[in-house]
């Protein structure tokens, strides 16, 4: 475990004390997969729940205590922004990473900022709720496109992204062979991906080609894209296996 981690766990182990203690929840800034699990493997001894701004959110954050413990309904410090152009016959066509580096140009931390879901060229940034404000004050524009910027309560559930249902063959459960088979690559492409670090599962890299997946597992594909894995379904009569994913487009 590297120091960063142990660190974390640190973390943890402290706001899960505080809440404890004070019978008043605390919470962790935005947490990716990769630290989702970390806290999920670690003893902190108080209950948490994951909160991303919306089901199935990717980056979240983690408030820590129970309405046994501290006495009242768990409220997650988020914050939804809406940007869209002001103008949208005369915007410029905008992408997830045009409104992350707007965001970030404004020199706040990305732990602070959840995901960023866009969708017909208008963007909806999870935050925590000390940033809104600013966020909303100083956003003006992304590339050359003037943006507003306005606090919601929820996301539409239009925008939201839904996995697209899909079934494949395979000789094995295998990892490589998994992502062979969703991606259109070859074995060697894929455990190229897997040996170069670009294969995760949970947030977490996997190098080991023949792991095999559980069914839930959500399994990130750098560079490709990411997908949830659903398990077998059955054994065709040639002995292949029939499974099932979700893919996020």
């Amino acid at each position: 475990m590297t120091n960063e981690e142990l660190q974390l766990k640190k973390r943890f182990c402290e706001l899960a004390e505080r809440a404890n203690k004070s019978g008043a929840y605390t919470s962790t800034e935005f947490l990716s997969p990769a630290e989702q699990a970390l806290l999920k493997s670690s003893a902190v001894g108080v209950p948490y729940l994951f909160f991303g701004g919306y089901e199935g959110a990717e980056k979240a954050l983690a408030l820590f205590g129970s309405e046994e413990i501290c006495g009242y309904k768990p409220c997650p410090p988020i914050t939804i922004i809406k940007i869209e152009p002001c103008s949208p016959k005369f915007s410029d066509s905008l992408s997830h990473r045009d409104f992350l580096g707007s965001l970030m140009s404004l020199g706040i931390r990305r732990s602070i900022v959840g995901d960023i879901i866009v969708a017909d060229n208008i963007g909806y940034a999870v935050c925590l709720d000390n940033i809104a404000d600013y966020i909303c004050e100083n956003l003006m524009s992304i590339r050359r496109t003037v943006v507003q910027c306005s606090k919601i309560g929820e996301i539409p559930e239009s925008a939201i992204p839904v996995p697209a249902e899909c079934s494949f063959t395979v000789a094995s459960e295998r990892l490589d062979s998994i992502v062979a088979a969703i991606f259109r690559l070859s074995r060697s492409e894929s455990q190229n991906f897997i040996e170069h670090e670009k294969v995760l599962i949970g947030g977490i890299p996997c190098l080991n080609p023949d792991a095999k997946p559980a069914a839930g597992d959500i399994i990130t594909v750098r560079g490709k894209g990411k997908f949830i894995y659903c398990g077998m379904e059955r054994e065709t009569k040639k002995g292949r296996l029939r499974c099932n994913a979700k893919i996020y487009k």
